[in-house]
This record gives structure tokens, C-alpha cells and sequence, in this order.
């Protein structure tokens, strides 16, 4: 992956979901579970403005190509999916995996596993992600470097 494209496509998704993050803000009063409408509205512009961050670093990382592509479509999965799961979690009144915004509320047995399936993949590619990106950002590599 080209350093250059790939920051631009990480500024391109972090804009992409921070808007749909205060397109949910918007929505909050109108989903089944107000209060995890507001955690799907802060998790979509707290992972756009992740994703923007990266991309701005991105080309400070000192990565195989291979482990830079690893990182790039870990942390994209673990955003948008991230954001999707608490967006339905809103939406279908789930409560299973997320007991504090989801109290009192209850959903079919179906909604649960999708949204936990989501959220059970999410976070761990997330925290996935996280490990290469920090190490590709560790000290001096080249004995040159300021």
C-alpha cells in the first residue's frame, strides 16, 4: 500500500465516520434505546476522529508492507464495525453486551447475537490494530533519524 493513497483513504474514512456519527446524533431521540443512540452518535465521531489522526501519523510508521495492510483493514474493521454494532443496538433495543446504556431494555434473541457477534470482532480487531500501529511508531529505526 502506497503511504500517500493510504493516508488519504484513513482522512476519507475518519470524515466518512464522523459524519455518520452526528447523523446519529441527529437521530438520537428517535431510536428505540435513546441512550445508546447517543453512545452509537459519540462512537462514530470519536472513530472518524481516530481514523483522522491515523492518517495523519500514518506515514510515520515503520511497517512491512505486509503489516501495514494487516493494520490498515484491522483498524477499519474494528471502527466501522464497532460503530455499526452500538448503532444497532439503538435500533433493535439490545441490552446483553451493553448493560449500563442498555438497561431495561430487551431484544429478540437474533437482535443480541448480531449485535454481540459484531461487537465480540470489533474490539478485538481494534486492539489488534492498535499493537502493529505502536510498534511501527517505536523510537528511532534508522541510526540517522533526529
Amino acid at each position: 500500500m502506497r503511504t500517500r493513497e493510504t493516508r488519504r483513504r484513513l482522512f476519507w474514512h475518519g470524515v466518512f465516520l464522523f459524519l455518520l456519527g452526528l447523523l446519529a446524533g441527529v437521530a438520537v431521540p428517535a431510536f428505540a434505546n435513546p441512550r445508546m443512540g447517543l453512545a452509537a452518535h459519540l462512537a462514530g465521531v470519536m472513530s472518524g476522529t481516530f481514523l483522522a489522526v491515523l492518517g495523519a501519523l500514518w506515514g510515520e510508521l515503520r511497517l512491512s508492507p505486509r503489516m501495514t495492510a494487516v493494520a490498515f483493514w484491522l483498524v477499519l474493521y474494528g471502527m466501522y464495525v464497532g460503530w455499526a454494532a452500538v448503532l444497532l443496538a439503538a435500533v433493535f433495543d439490545t441490552s446483553m453486551l451493553t448493560p449500563m446504556a442498555g438497561a431495561g431494555h430487551t431484544a429478540a434473541a437474533w437482535q443480541e447475537a448480531v449485535v454481540n457477534a459484531a461487537l465480540l470482532t470489533s474490539a478485538p480487531a481494534a486492539i489488534a490494530a492498535c499493537l502493529p500501529i505502536l510498534w511501527g511508531l517505536r523510537g528511532r529505526v534508522w541510526p540517522n533519524d533526529p
